[in-house]
């Protein structure tokens, strides 16, 4: 069975939710149709004529990229320009293409975490923060006989969470009273006798990202017909989301032996680095793309070291003379998403027990060269 391009949106909207993305940035489908089953999914960085053969001679229906094809406005849409030659290629095979742009950055377990982990940090944190998760409280009436399933299944939804502590509550015995009227067909008592019920008050936190998972898996646990139960908004900060990350290294090292690091991590072939070599580095701030604006939230978090890439020379200046070291090993460093996403995907998709196959993209969409 082959899964459709709704589905496999779906799905990697679980990882990478829209609300994640920055305001205005350009993500979600851009070209083409998901209302089709897909044998196989593309997922490349960029989206370049080479990438758009390369799904093609695949028979790809479908391209998750990281950047997205039509960042700008087009005024026209001419098959003679570049812009133009790949839209009528992808449109020519039937090819979509979806965009997770700073919603991957943002999201855990997306680039900025896949990052970090390429560089061995620990203990990481946001290093901007982009959103944060509102809670809720839940509040449900459950007999007595049902109240540890109704409990798991809120919980197995992701509801519980107060920071690191999960599977929190409250519980609270106490006497329901009902009248089941014509047309019910209650779990407990008859229609026309008034009931009394031994139940239980269940509250726990739900936090705004599954609160709609979380009620209906209550509701699905819950042996009754009508579910008497409140949520309502709490002031209690949930978690933070947010693009890059700070976090240290298992040993201090040099900013040489560092760079040397970054450049297997993430499989480039040099870095531009700010810093003197010999200058050691342990607290080190990490973002995918292009990060000169983030040099002072780096400072500020208490790095040693920043490393993105697409430094200016006067964006340089200013870590330098601030006492930021800096790596950049270039913004196609981001390229560790084809993979990542890919693998992501395919797991996903075979749990659902899908045939569609999610295949990182082989092409270099580095447009730098060494000379």
């Amino acid at each position: 069975m082959l899964a459709r391009g709704e589905t496999i949106i779906q799905l990697m909207e679980k990882l990478a939710p829209k609300h994640y993305a920055v305001p205005d940035d350009r993500i979600g489908l851009q070209v083409g149709s998901l209302r089709k089953e897909v044998k196989r999914v593309l997922v490349a960085l960029d989206v370049t004529r080479a990438v758009a053969e390369e799904a093609a001679e695949l028979g790809a229906e479908l391209i998750i990229a990281h950047h997205a094809p039509l960042y700008r406005p087009l005024k026209h849409l001419q098959t003679d320009t570049p812009e133009g030659a790949l839209m009528a290629s992808l449109l020519r095979n039937d090819i979509a293409v979806y965009v997770a742009h700073t919603n991957l950055d943002t999201a855990e377990g997306g680039m900025n975490d896949w990052m970090a982990e390429a560089l061995g940090l620990e203990g990481r944190g946001v290093l901007e923060e982009v959103h944060t998760d509102k809670l809720f409280k839940l509040a449900v009436f459950v007999p007595e006989t049902h109240q540890d399933a109704v409990r798991s299944a809120m919980f197995g939804a992701g509801a519980g969470w107060i920071g690191n502590y999960s599977h929190c509550s409250f519980n609270v015995e106490g006497k329901g009273t009902f009248l089941p009227r014509e047309g019910t067909n209650p779990y407990l008592g008859q229609q026309g006798k008034l009931e009394t019920a031994s139940e239980v008050r269940i509250e726990t936190v739900v936090p705004s990202s599954v609160h709609r998972a979380v009620i209906q898996a209550m509701l699905k646990a819950h042996p009754y017909e009508e579910v008497a139960y409140d949520l309502y908004p709490m002031d209690l900060k949930g978690r933070s989301f947010g693009l890059g990350r700070v976090g240290t290294l298992p040993e201090p090292e040099s900013l040489d032996a560092f760079a040397e690091r970054v450049k297997a991590a993430f499989d480039v072939p040099f870095v531009r680095v700010v810093g003197d070599g010999s200058r050691q580095v342990r607290k080190v701030a990490v973002l995918g793309g292009s990060g000169s604006r983030y040099i002072r939230h780096a400072k500020f978090a208490g790095a040693d070291v920043l490393v993105t890439g697409d430094i200016d020379y006067h964006t340089a200046h200013d870590a330098d003379a601030m006492g930021l070291m800096i790596v950049d090993p270039g913004h196609n460093a981001e390229k560790i998403m084809k993979p990542k996403t890919a693998e992501w995907l395919q797991e996903r998709l075979r749990e659902k027990g899908y045939a569609t196959e999610a295949i990182a993209s082989r092409i270099d969409t580095e447009p730098f060269k060494l000379r």
